[in-house]
C-alpha cells in the first residue's frame, strides 16, 4: 500500500519491518523519515491505522479511516490536534495523559510509549513480545521521498 515491497535494505540501510500482530500488523520503520507516518492514510484503506512517529527532532501521531485522517498531533501538543475529527480519541488521549494543556504544561516522561498505547487502544492491534522476537517481512524505503 505504500510502495515497499520484500527484499534486502539499500544502500541507506532504511526500510520497514512488518510484524504479524493479533489482529493486524505492526510496521516499523527503520530509518528517520516518517515513511509510515506520512502515508498512514494509505495504509488505513479498506481499515483502521494509527502511525506514532518519533525521532530526537520530530514526533507525532496519526489516526486513520479507510483513508481519512481522522486527527494528527505532535506528542507534546495534543491542543493543536488536526484532521477531519480531531476530538474523537478525546477520551482515550485524557485516559492515558496525554492531553496536556495549560501554560506550563507537565509533560509525561513515557509520552512515546503512551502514544503506542493510544495506538494499540484504537486499533486493536497488539504486538506481543513473542511476535516481536520473531522474524519480520523487511523492505527497503530508498526509492521513497525523501530519500531519492
Amino acid at each position: 500500500r505504500i510502495g515497499v515491497t520484500p527484499g534486502p535494505l539499500g544502500d541507506s540501510g532504511f526500510g520497514v519491518a512488518a510484524y504479524g500482530a493479533d489482529d493486524g500488523a505492526v510496521l516499523i520503520e527503520c530509518g528517520w523519515a516518517g515513511i509510515i507516518y506520512d502515508r498512514a492514510d494509505l495504509l488505513s484503506v479498506g481499515t483502521v491505522a494509527a502511525s506514532v512517529f518519533a525521532t530526537i527532532k520530530n514526533d507525532g501521531f496519526a489516526y486513520c479511516v479507510d483513508g481519512d485522517l481522522i486527527t494528527t498531533f505532535d506528542l507534546y501538543s495534543y491542543p493543536y490536534r488536526s484532521g477531519s475529527d480531531p476530538d474523537r480519541l478525546q477520551a482515550d488521549v485524557e485516559a492515558l495523559g496525554m492531553g496536556v494543556d495549560g501554560e506550563l504544561p507537565d509533560f509525561p516522561s513515557d509520552v512515546v510509549c503512551r502514544a503506542l498505547a493510544l495506538a494499540e487502544r484504537v486499533t486493536g492491534v497488539h504486538l506481543s513480545p513473542v511476535r516481536y522476537a520473531g522474524p519480520a517481512l523487511i523492505g527497503p524505503t530508498d526509492h521513497l521521498d525523501p530519500y531519492r
